[in-house]
């Protein structure tokens, strides 16, 4: 599944908040520096639908404030 997300660096709070269906807002207090931010977006993303950090993967938008994530999540049975 592919999700937007709005980027708020060095945020006071961290969190991840959904805004619309595949749109989602993740403030993190980490600098947009040598892809700290980018890594908390993850840590973030993978903690909000409960699954390993290696299941989402930052596809475009690595430099901008809104980016596309894919998150692989696992099939129901």
């Amino acid at each position: 599944m592919l999700i937007k997300v709005k980027a708020k660096p060095k945020s006071k709070k961290e969190g991840v908040k959904r805004i619309e269906n595949n749109l989602y807002e993740v403030r993190v207090n980490a600098p947009p520096e040598k892809g700290r931010a980018n890594e908390k977006i993850r840590e973030l993303l993978a903690e909000f639908f409960k699954i390993p950090k290696s299941r989402v993967k930052l596809i475009k938008g690595e430099t901008s404030k809104e980016k596309i994530f894919e998150i692989d999540l696992p099939e129901k049975a």
